[in-house]
């Protein structure tokens, strides 16, 4: 209860404060490409329900390919490079907060896609709180991307070795979760962004 009180006072504070950036940054996006300012897809949320994520948008409308992003990716437009390279693109899921599909820290959600291969037990207790905008896993792999294009099989680097790892990371934040924890990762994903 306290844990969701807060999220929602974080959420509603940072949008109203952020409100000016937020504006200039989808006006931005809008300029830099065609297509919609906002990126949206289906996540696996609390419990296995599905529901959509929203970002704003750092690829091309017409990015179909690969479920990760690998390196310097071609679909990655010129607002989208510094869009991710700070992590703004992730301000709307604010909003997903508010709504009660996120909490702001959690495990990251993941596509159904790659949900359907975790292993039964991981499953359960990863999917038994609401996914986060930060957790431990993202300021480990913060250069993920990165990480995959130096492999020879990106997607099997990333289903045999960073999933299973992001897992194991989820599940002990899950296990020791409270709201001092979810305050050190908080300040330690800002100061990850000043870097």
């Amino acid at each position: 209860m306290a844990k969701r009180a807060f999220d929602i006072f974080c959420a509603a504070l940072g949008l109203a404060l952020l409100a000016p950036l937020l504006v200039v940054l989808a006006v931005w996006v809008k300029l830099d490409s065609s297509g919609p300012v906002f990126f949206r897809q289906e996540r696996v949320g609390r419990h296995g329900q599905p529901f959509l994520i929203h970002k704003f948008r750092t690829m091309r409308a017409d990015n179909a390919g690969a479920q990760i992003t690998v390196g310097a990716d071609p679909r990655i437009t010129r607002s989208g490079e510094l869009l991710r390279r700070y992590k703004l693109d992730e301000l709307p899921q604010l909003w997903d907060v508010l709504r009660g599909a996120m909490s702001l820290v959690g495990p990251r959600p993941e596509v159904p896609k790659y949900v359907a291969m975790y292993p039964e037990e991981m499953r359960r207790l990863v999917l038994s709180v609401r996914p986060g905008i930060t957790d431990p896993a993202s300021l480990r792999y913060r250069n993920e991307s990165e990480r995959l294009a130096a492999a020879s099989d990106p997607e099997r680097e990333y289903i045999e070795v960073v999933m299973p790892a992001k897992l194991a990371l989820a599940a002990d934040y899950v296990k020791q979760a409270s709201l001092g924890g979810d305050l050190r990762l908080i300040f330690s994903t800002l100061a990850a962004l000043r870097r």
